[in-house]
């Protein structure tokens, strides 16, 4: 039995003026009823649009004339080129493209884990380029993968209805690659060690990503500003002195490594100065400014220990000894004289941190600014820089460093010094500012010594002129 339209309806489809059954008139278009589009139907009269199919979808941009789409198939002819750590991946547009033009493409990136134990996704330092998803292009580059590893890639292609098809499966294409032995990442840093008139003595570490066996270093060097011309020099440790160069100049080094693969990228450029007159590290030349004067002090302590003996076995009364003279003792590891400031042994403290704020003064790491190294030993490094302390003229100072992954007796060792430098104030002995212990790393902040130590001076040309 057929269904009747009201006799509203009917009047209206005699005059023209309402749709009939598939067919549909917009609403921004009045004038006459337009057919539904493919994959759509109007199943009522007087339709101001049609429904799409099962399985077929629009979104609020698509027009009313358009016809119903749904979400694309998978890419089809994918291939892959692999090269060292970087996979090139390509492919062709879906059999299928779902009535659309706005497909675009998503690449799933995972790992497979050793012993077939499963898949992880790619980490976040693998690159694709130009992007992973929203590809409007059949192809990818994948960069930064790991060497010697197996990978899975699904493809996938989508359009503007494929977020509605939620009951429509993804459709992918996979492909499975295996990279390459690759040549390694750049070295990250490298240091300076000792500092002479005409070589400089550098250390670095092994690249982040070795991919493999390092099998030798190249260190390219040149005279700052003068790239045009440079040398590059071979060793198969991570450390070199570099010799033959010019007195107080500055040099450009760049370190890289070389696996069976080949050569790595060089590191990033590290400008080092070599000095008129320093012949070891600027802090073995301060530990011997130190060394002399506990050595002066003790010629000092002897002296004066004969003078008493010789006074005593002259027949040298202690009733005509002069006052003060009695005033002189040892005790407790301290040593009296009069009128002289007592020298107390560090080690006589049981905690070294007590020792140190006994002696030293406590500076904020806020006045200080490191600028350059100068060099390199035992404790750590050795910088430069200028010291602000509040009210005073800003100086040059000296910046020695305790070392990251010190041990305790180094730690003591570091802070004895301080202390033992701290009880001395001579303009013939280098000069302690303060010390930094309240954040890291430790330092001791001393005079800048412009000439170095006294015993390389004395080695110098420029002292033998002055002897002459």
């Amino acid at each position: 039995m057929k269904a009747r339209s009201s006799p509203q309806v009917q009047s209206a489809l005699a005059c023209g003026t309402v749709c009939k059954v598939g067919f549909y008139r917009s609403l921004l278009d009045s004038l006459a009823c337009s057919k539904c589009p493919p994959h759509s139907a109007a199943r009522q009269t007087g339709a101001t649009a049609c429904t799409c199919e099962d399985g077929y979808y629009k979104i609020d941009s698509d027009p009313p004339n358009m016809a119903c789409t749904r979400p694309p198939s998978a890419p089809r002819n994918a291939i892959s080129n692999v090269n060292e750590t970087s996979v090139f991946l390509e492919w062709s547009v879906p059999m299928e493209t779902g009535g659309r033009k706005d497909v675009r493409y998503n690449i799933l990136c995972r790992r497979v884990l050793p012993d077939a134990r499963g898949l992880e996704e790619c980490g976040p330092n693998v690159r694709f380029l130009p992007r992973r998803v929203g590809l409007s292009n059949t192809s990818v580059m994948v960069a930064d993968l790991q060497s010697h590893t197996n990978y899975s890639f699904l493809l996938e292609a989508v359009n503007g209805v494929s977020e509605l098809a939620k009951e429509h499966a993804k459709q992918y294409v996979s492909l499975n690659v295996t990279t390459n032995q690759a040549a390694p990442s750049p070295v990250s840093v490298v240091r300076k060690g000792i500092t002479g008139k005409s070589s400089i003595s550098l250390s670095w570490a092994e690249p982040d990503r070795p991919n493999g066996i390092i099998l030798e270093y190249e260190i390219k060097y040149f005279e700052k500003e003068q790239d045009s011309s440079y040398t590059i020099i071979k060793s198969k440790e991570t450390e070199m002195a570099v010799e033959g160069l010019k007195p107080s100049s500055v040099y450009i080094f760049q370190v890289r490594a070389r696996t069976s693969a080949g050569y790595g990228a060089f590191s990033r450029r590290f400008e080092f100065q070599t000095s008129p007159y320093l012949t070891a590290t600027s802090e073995r030349a301060q530990a011997s400014i130190v060394a002399v004067a506990i050595t002066l002090a003790l010629v000092l302590l002897a002296v004066v220990a004969g003078f008493l003996l010789s006074g005593r076995r002259c027949g040298y009364s202690k009733a005509k000894q002069d006052p003060e003279e009695e005033k002189m003792h040892f005790h407790n590891g301290h040593i009296k004289f009069p009128g002289v400031r007592t020298y107390i042994d560090p080690l006589t403290y049981e905690d070294p941190n007590q020792a140190v704020h006994e002696f030293a003064q406590e500076i904020d790491v806020s006045f200080i600014s490191i600028e350059r190294i100068i060099g390199a030993g035992e404790f750590g490094e050795v910088c430069s820089g200028p010291l602000r302390l509040p009210g005073k003229r800003e100086i040059q100072v000296a910046i020695k460093t305790l070392k990251a992954g010190f041990t305790e007796q180094q730690r003591r060792d570091f802070l004895w010094e301080a202390s033992i430098m701290g009880q001395f104030n001579h303009p013939n002995i280098i000069r302690l500012e303060g010390v930094v212990t309240k954040s890291k790393p430790v330092m001791i902040i001393t005079e800048y010594m412009e000439n170095g130590s006294l015993d390389t001076f004395l080695k110098t040309d420029q002292c033998r002129a002055v002897l002459r």
